[in-house]
């Protein structure tokens, strides 16, 4: 049973409902080998010949994150009706598809802190197995790729932001691929990289570590209603996916994003934990040296660089999991 909203275009209907019913004969019927390894995963791949860049792309990892799926649902209809213009070897991931039927963030945790070795007292939630689907499928296309390789797993933003746009960029991304990754944000109009030093199971950095992959999990802007969302405000980087997806020659003139660094994750070690500001508090919001940050019993975080901004504060977040992200700017 589906809450999805009654009015809703068609293609948009469809891949919040990871339907691909409509697109995979396209591709298969201009030559494209299509398979669908899972429910709400898709590859298309050239038949034969060199190999192509093979872009990951996901959305609805949380399912209430729905301006990502508006947009990829209208990119992917385009391409379908001129299957020859994708220019890539593409997987498409529709993430927690019964938290985006039911309209919710997720159903009994969140799916993007499942891509880790050890979950500990979330190895039995719905969004485990969910993960453990989206590893193999993932495994699979990347397996045969060639050298270059994308994930661009694409999120909003709960709360407001300093940078309306934003991008976690794992440091572990060799220096060629990270700097097209790098350019590649700037055309998609992102205004701000965090470099992450290390996983907290999210699945670009899984695909970054495992598989290579130039991954990062991109905040295009605010969370809205499905069908509802303002897509003028994903326009460039509607644009940019588009380019990517068929190789279209780089656009010039994109101004670069500011890149920050993290200083330290901040990890609820307790439920004793509580921090020095509401989880309201907008992402990039700056504090200087010397302030608490939170305390969780004994334990107490205060800001150790002369400015330190955080990035998505969120106290109510199980015990173990991360509750805020401390960065610096350093370029």
């Amino acid at each position: 049973m589906s809450d999805l909203p009654a009015a809703l275009p068609p293609a948009v209907r469809a891949l919040a409902e990871a339907d691909f019913s409509a697109i995979a004969p396209r591709f298969a019927a201009a030559g494209f080998t299509v398979a669908e390894p899972a429910d709400g995963i898709i590859t298309i791949k050239a038949a034969g010949g060199a190999a192509r860049p093979a872009v990951l792309v996901s959305v609805g990892v949380h399912g209430d994150e729905t301006g990502p799926i508006e947009v990829v649902a209208y990119l992917l209809d385009a391409l379908s009706h001129q299957p020859s213009a994708l220019a890539v070897d593409l997987m498409l991931c529709v993430g927690n598809i019964g938290a985006i039927r039911a309209g919710k963030r997720f159903i009994d945790a969140d799916l993007n802190r499942m891509f880790r070795a050890q979950r500990g007292t979330l190895e039995g939630t719905a969004e485990a197995a969910r993960a453990d689907v989206m590893i193999a499928a993932t495994t699979a296309f990347f397996k045969d790729a060639g050298p270059v390789r994308w994930h661009l797993d694409l999120h909003t933003a709960i709360r407001p932001s300093v940078y309306p746009t934003f991008a976690i960029v794992p440091e572990l991304i060799r220096d060629e691929p990270r700097g097209a990754l790098i350019d590649w944000l700037g055309l998609a109009g992102i205004g701000a990289i965090i470099m992450n030093p290390a996983s907290v199971g999210t699945y670009s950095y899984y695909s970054a570590e495992h598989h290579a992959a130039a991954g990062t999990t991109i905040e295009l802007g605010r969370i809205g209603t499905l069908g509802q969302n303002d897509l003028a405000q994903f326009q460039e980087a509607s644009q940019a996916l588009d380019d990517l997806l068929r190789g279209a020659p780089k656009r010039e003139g994109t101004r670069r994003p500011h890149i920050f660094n993290t200083a330290r994750q901040i990890i609820k070690l307790s439920d004793q934990f509580k921090m020095a500001f509401g989880k309201e508090t907008h992402n990039f919001t700056a504090m200087k040296q010397g302030e608490e940050i939170a305390r969780d019993g004994d334990t107490i975080y205060t800001v150790q660089y002369p400015e330190e901004l955080v990035v998505f504060p969120n106290p109510d977040v199980r015990v173990g999991l991360r509750a805020g992200l401390m960065v610096v700017r350093v370029g």
